[in-house]
């Protein structure tokens, strides 16, 4: 019961990722191929939300569900971030879909996704496993 509100979250999640048509093989190729502004819209708008969001948390010193204060550490980008990024967005543009909408999709009744979900789950895996061999 303890974590049903954040099911709840995700089903809600699910159901704007759909609605919005961001899980859609072809709105996907759309942007990707820059013939619709609609992928872009919804990117910034999720920027412009979040750089609020994060200014709002700052601002009134929000907590975690579990009471913890949230912080927000300076991070510096190193190359690894830029190959990380390639990968993502090859990966990205190649299946039509990024791991938002995995479960989405699964959640629509595409079970051909399930291939991209493993793939995406067991690279997690082996990213987790070689982590502290790897330059960051």
């Amino acid at each position: 019961m303890k974590n049903l509100k954040f099911l709840i979250l995700g089903i809600i999640f699910g159901i704007v990722l759909t609605k919005s048509e961001v899980i859609s093989w072809f709105r996907i190729q759309e942007m990707f191929r820059f013939e619709s502004i609609h992928m872009y819209g919804i990117i910034g708008l999720a920027i412009i939300i979040g750089a609020i969001s994060i200014q709002l948390i700052k601002k009134y010193k929000l907590k975690t569900f579990y009471g913890e204060g949230i912080t927000f550490e300076h991070k510096p980008v190193h190359k690894g971030a830029i190959y990380g990024g390639l990968i993502f967005g090859c990966g990205w543009a190649l299946t039509g879909a990024c791991p938002g909408p995995l479960f989405a999709l699964v959640g629509n009744g595409y079970s051909i996704i399930l291939v991209s979900l493993l793939s995406a789950l067991f690279g997690t895996w082996v990213y987790g496993y070689y982590q502290n061999k790897l330059p960051h």
